[in-house]
């Protein structure tokens, strides 16, 4: 693994932060101060930053908060705006979350102070349920795309204007459930299973058709309930059983 995402992982640091801190000669790796951006380590050598040994968490603890609208997935902005990690509390600021809504989307994002189970959750299969507000109707070509799937050679519509991503697939909707459609505006209910780049303002915007209220309200078994805008809560028992028997299911049928 990278150095300064090692760092990152198990510290309050950003990556950036941890280039800046290995430029400084301030991390050593078994005694030794390395000044390479590209070096790797894992927990078997002995890294330290300022003096201070890192150590890899066993435990974990997940985090759900509602993302509201206006706020970046990400630790800094080059552009100075609000990022989640303005809004939580700085004890949670080296916890890494699960995916990433949107500056626009809000709704349920998932935290957590463990790198490996942040990655089960991304790779894994679990549903996301999103209520989704579009400028215009429910067409049948949409419908269709949404029960058989598509691919779309042009994606670009809906996704960043700095994306390199032009072509994508997607898959067909595990579920989905037209709330009101009418030509000026619809809503409807999705579930999905891979939560691409932007994958549902590019699915929409294929169809010359804008997102204008995006929001998730469930990853896997996980809902967001009454949670409020911009309040978190930790996982119930009930959600880390089920969490714990997901990662154990998935690393069964992986070996």
């Amino acid at each position: 693994m990278r150095l300064n995402k090692i760092i990152s992982h198990n510290t309050r640091y950003s990556r950036r932060e941890a280039d800046e801190l290995i430029k400084k000669g301030l991390v050593k790796i078994d005694g030794k101060v390395v000044t390479d951006l590209a070096t790797k380590a894992s927990f078997e050598d002995k890294v330290s930053v300022d003096g201070k040994t890192l150590y890899e968490k066993s435990g974990y603890t997940v985090l759900v908060y509602n993302k509201p609208k206006g706020e970046l997935v990400s630790k800094k902005d080059d552009r100075g705006r609000r990022t989640i990690y303005d809004s939580l509390p700085q004890k949670y600021s080296h916890y890494l979350s699960v995916g990433r809504l949107d500056y626009a989307s809000e709704g349920l994002l998932l935290l957590c102070d463990s790198p490996s189970v942040v990655s089960a959750l991304m790779h894994g299969d679990l549903e996301r349920v999103y209520y989704v507000k579009i400028n215009g109707e429910i067409t049948p070509a949409m419908e269709e795309a949404m029960r058989l799937g598509l691919h779309a050679e042009d994606a670009r519509r809906g996704g960043h204007s700095d994306s390199s991503i032009h072509a994508m697939d997607f898959a067909p909707f595990v579920d989905y459930r037209i709330i009101k459609s009418r030509p000026n505006f619809s809503t409807v209910k999705v579930t999905i299973r891979e939560g691409k780049n932007r994958e549902l303002r590019r699915f929409f915007g294929y169809f010359d058709t804008e997102v204008v209220d995006l929001k998730r309200v469930s990853y896997g078994i996980v809902d967001l309930g009454m949670l409020k805008p911009g309040k978190t809560r930790f996982l119930e028992t009930n959600e880390y059983k089920a969490l714990r028997d997901y990662i154990s299911y998935t690393e069964e049928i992986s070996d």
